[in-house]
């Protein structure tokens, strides 16, 4: 008899000790989720903190250099040019904003089929552009921004070609023109107010009364600075 009361006293002292691991386990594992919750949400507050640190910058500076693709000329091939760009946007809310756009492009002619100038003489476009942009994606370290300007262009189509004008070249006339671009801003954020951008970009000019369909990329920095109440 008394065997039995000890066997049952230690099967009951199992069964509380089972119960309290249980609990305790349940209890951990709550609080467990807890704070993976909790550090899920502190997480999900830091990234809104950078992402809207980020964009409310009121303005934007940026600067680099790229490629084009250029038709020179009615019946000349196209060529190739570097090219250098300065933009300012002054952002009026965290998604608009109006630019202004300044942009260089070098490279030669490629005339050399002319059979009585067998030389490329060095060229250069300049545009100076404003219009709007519109940020339509905007993360932690990637944004997207895709703009249209528009405004003038300068051509030298003769400054290198040793006197001859370009209506003997077979290039466009020198001189101001029309000109717009359309193009989207890749921008990959170091820090809030830095970020490097890269931007594929169509370029029109109107040199000689014909429109130049001009293809290419812009690559460099952008500064933020200032801030939208």
């Amino acid at each position: 008899m008394f065997g039995f009361k000890l066997k049952e006293k230690c099967v009951t002292v199992m069964l509380l000790a089972a119960l309290m691991v249980s609990g305790a386990s349940i209890v951990q594992a709550q609080s467990s989720r807890r704070q993976r919750r909790e550090t899920n949400a502190n997480r999900q507050a830091r990234i809104a903190r950078i992402v809207k640190d980020t964009y409310s910058h009121r303005w934007e500076v940026g600067g680099g250099g790229g490629y084009l693709r250029y038709r020179s000329g009615e019946n000349l091939q196209k060529n190739s040019e570097i090219t250098f760009w300065m933009t300012g946007t002054r952002y009026l809310n965290p998604k608009l904003g109006i630019v202004a756009d300044i942009r260089g492009a070098y490279g030669n002619a490629k005339i050399g089929t002319n059979p009585y100038l067998k030389f490329d003489p060095q060229i250069s476009q300049y545009t100076f552009m404003a219009g709007p942009s519109y940020r339509f994606y905007a993360k932690e370290k990637v944004a997207a921004s895709a703009f249209a300007v528009g405004g003038v262009g300068l051509g030298k189509f003769d400054t290198g070609s040793k006197t001859i004008p370009s209506s003997l070249l077979g290039t466009w006339p020198s001189g101001y023109r029309p000109a717009f671009s359309v193009g989207v801003n890749l921008d990959y954020n170091f820090y809030p107010n830095l970020a490097a951008r890269f931007t594929p970009t169509y370029v029109g000019t109107t040199f000689g009364g014909t429109l130049q369909n001009n293809a290419g990329f812009n690559i460099g920095l952008l500064y933020r600075f200032g801030r939208n109440k």
